[in-house]
């Protein structure tokens, strides 16, 4: 049977009233004005602030915020950091539940997944700041060096993370340990800000900014290398 226009403009109006529902209830899409990267970076440095010193807040951990964030997410920054127990972003930058979108990984390096992780936080969650996390004493980063200068190879699949970390080795082979840190860190910013086809096009917008940071074990304050 031939549709009419009238029935076939039922159908559409239909199905859009269908895809906005879809949408609506769809728990990974904010909701809420997202955060611009000046402001997430104030916050951030606020919280870490309060960490050195030992003002800590412990904000977002009450029974009624876990409540709250049942049906949504509404994170303010990607944190992308290492998997040293000694570094964990909630507490280093004093935050809480919900307010942070964290992949981690030793040497925090990436991969598809973390790519793709981050992309969901980018493109679904709509976080406007990535954040790479590199801290004092990274014993990836050390593995790394040590094997690459034996020309060894890391057992099992240690050896990806050497992979991953080598460019930063090779671009500071007569430094030291800390300088190659700082390198590995500035090498991810910078994977992340030519990523293809999502955060190229976001970060070149100006919708999404990509900045390295560094933790020191000793003092617990994190240094942001640029805020560009």
């Amino acid at each position: 049977m031939k549709k009419t226009p009238l029935a076939s403009c039922f159908v559409a109006v239909s199905l859009l009233a269908a895809a906005q529902i879809a949408f609506a209830a769809d728990p990974s899409h904010s909701d809420q004005p997202a955060v611009a990267p000046p402001e997430a970076i104030s916050k951030l440095k606020e919280g870490n602030g309060r960490y050195v010193s030992g003002n800590l807040q412990h904000p977002g951990q009450t029974t009624e915020r876990r409540t709250e964030l049942a049906k949504t997410q509404h994170p303010f920054a990607i944190i992308v950091s290492c998997s040293d127990s000694r570094v964990p972003p909630e507490i280093v930058f004093d935050q809480g539940l919900g307010d942070l979108f964290i992949f981690r990984v030793a040497g925090n390096v990436i991969d598809d997944h973390g790519l793709g992780s981050i992309e969901y936080g980018v493109d679904h969650l709509n976080v406007r700041l990535i954040v790479v996390l590199g801290h004092q004493s990274c014993g990836a980063v050390q593995a790394a060096k040590e094997t690459i200068a034996a020309q060894g190879k890391a057992p099992g699949h240690i050896e990806s993370l050497v992979t991953a970390i080598k460019p930063a080795v090779e671009a500071t082979v007569k430094d030291d340990l800390d300088t190659t840190i700082k390198a590995n860190v500035k090498h991810v910013v910078q994977a992340l800000r030519s990523s293809t086809p999502i955060l190229k096009a976001k970060v070149d917008s100006g919708a999404v900014q990509v900045i390295g940071s560094y933790y020191s074990l000793d003092t617990g304050a994190v240094t942001f290398f640029d805020e560009k």
